[in-house]
């Protein structure tokens, strides 16, 4: 009976660690289990290195939304880009978007830096102040030529 016992108990913190893993996955992997709604912003970057589609949009640190869609345009030769945002969070029209780096070692993520307009964006509209990715092999480059080049 005491086997019987302990085999229902191990099963049991198999089965919550299992769930407990799946619901942090489904956070990290953006996926919407609220009821709330989202819209959609545009942006156009000169470079959107370390960037993909899933990839964090933050504001203050927080997550508020991902990034949807990346296509090239064939005619600016700019990465246009989709985010979409918790509904929640209205960011005012004079907002600035940037690629960060968590760090060194760590991935890329698009920062919302928000303005002071008493206006927000409607859904759809575009970003027009942008700052694109820094190559940190570019930089490297650059400090050990001496800051000459490009």
């Amino acid at each position: 009976m005491a086997e019987n016992t302990a085999e229902v108990v191990v099963g049991g913190a198999v089965l919550a660690a299992a769930i407990a893993i799946g619901v942090y996955g489904a956070q990290i992997g953006g996926l919407n289990t609220g009821g709330g709604s989202n819209y959609p912003l545009t942006a156009s970057f000169r470079s959107l290195e370390g960037v993909s589609v899933g990839t964090d949009v933050r504001l203050a640190g927080v997550k508020i939304g991902t990034v949807t869609d990346v296509a090239l345009n064939n005619i600016t030769y700019r990465a246009e880009t989709i985010v979409t945002l918790n509904e929640a969070t209205q960011i005012p029209d004079d907002s600035a978007i940037v690629i960060s780096s968590e760090g060194l070692l760590g991935g890329n993520f698009v920062e919302i830096i928000p303005g002071g307009s008493p206006f927000n964006f409607e859904p759809g509209s575009e970003i027009t102040d942008t700052q694109s990715a820094v190559s940190l092999i570019s930089l490297l480059l650059k400090f050990v030529s001496g800051g000459e080049g490009g």
